[in-house]
This record gives structure tokens, C-alpha cells and sequence, in this order.
């Protein structure tokens, strides 16, 4: 993973030892992107000092935009740290045409889109570099994973908000239901943008540097924006143990649902109905009963009325299960924050303090996490991972 917190797993864990202090170190950074200067109100969770230069040398990245460097790091990462690949190279069990990307993003071009609108209208169409307009479209990051890391098989990018990276687990399973590869990278990420912190806070949705925004709480005053890019290699559990892989989490469930606005004027709104529903049918999917689940990874964000929703249709599935919003350390970074919620529920899984915990007790030992990501139009997905 890539994102304020730092690179890696191991930057996830030290993260929820002492979550305070972590986000603390997200949030009081020197912006690149939200300059003190211009946006002087915003407080962002940038990824600090990240050059691309460490991890992909010195030459073939020079166009690429911040979210595609995000998630060739995020890839190379995984890959590392799931034993198929060492110093770039691959390492035997698993060869490149069996290897695949489910990835997501929500707004992911927006920053090369604006760049080139710029140029085009501030200058002249002339002057647009034709080796930075494969950025504009919306799957060339994942594109450029692919090609960087060599992944032959299957490349799909699932575009649908916040729910993208949850949802990308579905496309994955349906691939390797399919036997089209055996190991797919699956999550996704978001960075931020200048227009997309413009528009959020047109709408209202974005918390000032010195608001209040507790994700769940009562008096949250708004989001703050995040950005990150996290990926899980996921196969088939009988295979991965003949490679000899360490299987640090199951993928057990899956459930999503949807609820349209009760008024055709409204499109933003969230749905408790939908986030039952949806949590449910991953329950169902993962053939487990709510009171086997120890922990929720919540979407909650510091955006009031989809918090109280969320809160509200996980209150009608659990009772006393501990709920946890961990995009309080990170920021909303959509995609992002889904990914990175699978990967919170996986060092969870393996002995980290979930965290922060808005609702119950962390359990000393967490065996089953159900992760949740709410969108802004009335969709939800949720993800079952255990032991």
C-alpha cells in the first residue's frame, strides 16, 4: 500500500499501534497538491515525500501521473510481499500470463484531465504533450501496471465511486471462477486533485483545517481528503498453499445493494437499508452468522448524514460488534480507502489493534473483519476476510 501513512504493510501496522500519533503525521505534512498558500483552509492527507525514483528507477515513468507511480508501487509492493516476484523479476510458481489486475478508481484522471484542458485553453491544443494523453483515460493506470509488472493476464478497472475496490473482489472471483488467470492483484486507489477538493467543498462535504470531523461522530462537520493506492494478490486457496505462499487472510464474502433516492431531485444520499442489505448478503455469501464477525471496517468518513446511515444499517445486523473508522488516519481517498480497509482488516487478522473503534470494544484477537465502503448515490459493497 501507498498513503500517508507511509509504504507497506509494516506502515499499516505501526499505524494502528498508535493511531493517534499516525494521524497526527498524515494530516501535518506540506501539501504539493493543496498548497498552504492557495487552499490555506484545506487539511489534507497528502502521501508525503514519495519518490517514484526509489522504487522504479530513474528512467520510463517521466509521464506518468501521481496515481499511476501510486499504483505501480502498490503492485511491485504486493507482488514482493506475496512471494511472486523478488528485484523485479519473477520467481517461478506463478509466470506472467497467470497473473491479472481487478483495480478500481473513482476519480483517477482527473488531475491529467485538467492539466491538458489547461493547456488547451490557456495556450493551444497544440501544445498538449500526446505522451501524457493515455493519462485522461481512466484505466490506463492499471494499464501501465500491467505493462510495468509485467501481469499478462486479465486487466479490469472497476469504475463505480467508493464501492470500486470492494466491487473489484466480485470481478476477481468471477476470473478466477473462470480459471481466465490464478492470481489477481484486487483494490485500487485515488489521489487528490485540485478540482476534485473544489467541487467536494462546493457541496459542502469538505470539513475545515480546523473543524471537527471525527468519522461517525455526532458533531463531524465534514470529510477530510485522503489519498492512497493499495492492492491484495488474491488466488485460490489450494493453489497458493502448493506454492508455498503464506495465506495471511480468506476472502470468504461478497454482498452489495442499492437504494435510489426517494426523490428524484436528490442524487447524493445514503441508505441504512442498503448497508444491511448489503452486509448481509456477504454474510450469506460467506455462509457465517453476524455474531461470528469481530470487527466492522466502516466507511465512515466525517460526512454526517452517510456515517449516521451506515452506523444505522450495521446497528440492524450486529449487536455490541465493534465498529471501526479508519479513515480517520488516512483521509477519504474513495478507492483508496476501500483498498486500504481490506488490507487494515488483514494486519487485524494477524495481531493489529483495530482502530479507531467508534462504536463497542476491539477484541483482543480478531478472526473475522467485514469491511464496508457506502457510495454517494445510494450503492454499497461489503467484504467478508478471515483467518
Amino acid at each position: 500500500q501507498v498513503s500517508p501513512l507511509g509504504l507497506g504493510v509494516e506502515a499499516l501496522r505501526e499505524a494502528f499501534a498508535d493511531p493517534e500519533a499516525a494521524a497526527v503525521r498524515a494530516f501535518e505534512g506540506e501539501p504539493e497538491v493543496l498548497s498552504r498558500e492557495k487552499f490555506p483552509e484545506a487539511h489534507s492527507a497528502e502521501v508525503w515525500g514519495f519518490d517514484p525514483k526509489a522504487h522504479l528507477g530513474d528512467k520510463g515513468h517521466r509521464n506518468f501521473d501521481r496515481l499511476t507511480k501510486y499504483l505501480i508501487v502498490a503492485a511491485k509492493l504486493a507482488l514482493e510481499d506475496a512471494g511472486v516476484k523478488k528485484d523485479g523479476k519473477f520467481l517461478g510458481a506463478l509466470t506472467p500470463e497467470q497473473v491479472g489486475i481487478c483495480s478500481s478508481t473513482a476519480y483517477g484522471s482527473l488531475d491529467s484531465i485538467t492539466e491538458l484542458n489547461l493547456v488547451a485553453e490557456l495556450e493551444d491544443p497544440r501544445y498538449i504533450n500526446p505522451a501524457r494523453f493515455p493519462n485522461t483515460v481512466i484505466n490506463a493506470a492499471a494499464g501501465y501496471v500491467s505493462i510495468w509488472e509485467d501481469l499478462r493476464a486479465p486487466n479490469a478497472t472497476i469504475v463505480d465511486g467508493n464501492c470500486g475496490a470492494l466491487d473489484a473482489v466480485l470481478s476477481c472471483e468471477t476470473h478466477l471462477a473462470h480459471r481466465r488467470a490464478d492470481a489477481f492483484l484486487v483494490g485500487g486507489g485515488d489521489v487528490i486533485t485540485e478540482v476534485l477538493y473544489l467541487a467536494l467543498r462546493r457541496l459542502g462535504a469538505i470539513a475545515g483545517g480546523s473543524a471537527k470531523s471525527a468519522p461517525g461522530a455526532r458533531d463531524s462537520q465534514g470529510l477530510h481528503l485522503g489519498e492512497a493506492a493499495a492492492y491484495l494478490l488474491v488466488e485460490r486457496e489450494a493453489e497458493a498453499k502448493a506454492r508455498g505462499a503464506r495465506v495471511r487472510a480468506r476472502l470468504r464474502g461478497y454482498g452489495t445493494a442499492f437504494d435510489p433516492p426517494k426523490r428524484q431531485a436528490r442524487l447524493l444520499h445514503a441508505s441504512s437499508s442498503a448497508v444491511a442489505r448489503a452486509v448481509r448478503g456477504a454474510l450469506s455469501d460467506a455462509g457465517i452468522a453476524a455474531k461470528d464477525v469481530d470487527v466492522v471496517c466502516s466507511a465512515a468518513s466525517g460526512l454526517r448524514p452517510f456515517d449516521g446511515a451506515e452506523l444505522s444499517g450495521l446497528a440492524e445486523v450486529f449487536d455490541g460488534t465493534a465498529i471501526a473508522a479508519p479513515k480517520a488516519l488516512w483521509g477519504e481517498s474513495f478507492s483508496g480507502a476501500a483498498a486500504l480497509g481490506m488490507a487494515s482488516a488483514v494486519t487485524w487478522i494477524e495481531g493489529a489493534t483495530p482502530g479507531p473503534v467508534v462504536v463497542g470494544e476491539a477484541p483482543s484477537k480478531v478472526e473475522t473483519v467485514v469491511v464496508t465502503s457506502v457510495g454517494y448515490y445510494g450503492t454499497v459493497s461489503a467484504v467478508v476476510l478471515s483467518s
